[in-house]
């Protein structure tokens, strides 16, 4: 292993690894964004938005992020509708996290048990003071480790991305290898900013579901 070489590449995969993470936190910020509204949809039983979202939520998680991305970037440009390499892989992102999250919401809007809304009711709340204040908190406070793991792989779903084009982290180092045939070195970089990506979130992760833990045990 040549380490002048991968001294060399670094800003390389300095300079993807930025784009990998602002493209990812974009995506994850969508899926919890479109998870939420359609946990709560589904939860309220909206008639034609819940049976929409529902419809939505198979199709997304029964296809692979792939079979999307190659969709959005190479079908619709077919009928007009053109997107940026950084705009697909982020939508894309969101759109499968969303199928994901909204589940976990409303695994979690289903663990809150009747009586805390009748009993805020009973104080004078009204719906939406309820679901604000009593409801959503519990809900997310409960949805916490399943939606760090929502997280977590949709990060690694990023590697995806070299598909259409996007300079990510596997874009960068597929190219490297390409033109300079140095592959243990373009490997070893990816799996170490690959940690440098997911490692944080794992441990937030782990420090955050013990909070919540203690908050509601105590121990």
């Amino acid at each position: 292993m040549n380490v002048e070489v991968m001294r060399e590449y670094l800003p390389l995969y300095w300079r993807a690894l930025l784009l990998t993470l602002k493209v990812g936190w974009i995506g994850v910020l969508l899926a919890f964004l479109f998870g939420l509204i359609c946990a709560v949809t589904i939860h309220l039983g909206i008639p034609v938005l819940r049976r929409l979202f529902k419809i939505y939520i198979e199709l997304f998680r029964n296809t692979p992020l792939l079979v999307q991305l190659f969709f959005m970037y190479f079908a619709l440009p077919k009928i007009g509708i053109r997107i940026s390499p950084e705009v697909c892989g982020s939508l894309g992102l969101g759109l499968l996290g969303g199928a994901y999250m909204a589940e976990t919401f409303r695994s979690g809007l289903e663990g809150i048990p009747a009586i805390q809304e009748e009993s805020a009711a009973s104080l004078g709340m009204n719906r939406l003071q309820i679901f604000c204040y009593v409801i959503l908190p519990q809900t997310i406070s409960v949805s916490i480790p399943g939606i760090l793991a929502n997280v977590i792989f949709l990060l690694k779903e990023t590697s995806v991305f070299s598909v259409i084009s996007l300079m990510d982290l596997m874009f960068t180092a597929k190219d490297l290898i390409g033109m300079y045939a140095k592959t243990i070195e373009c490997l070893t970089l990816l799996v170490i900013f690959y940690l440098i990506m997911l490692l944080p979130v794992s441990i937030l992760g782990s420090w955050l579901e013990r909070r919540v833990r203690y908050a509601e045990f105590g121990d």
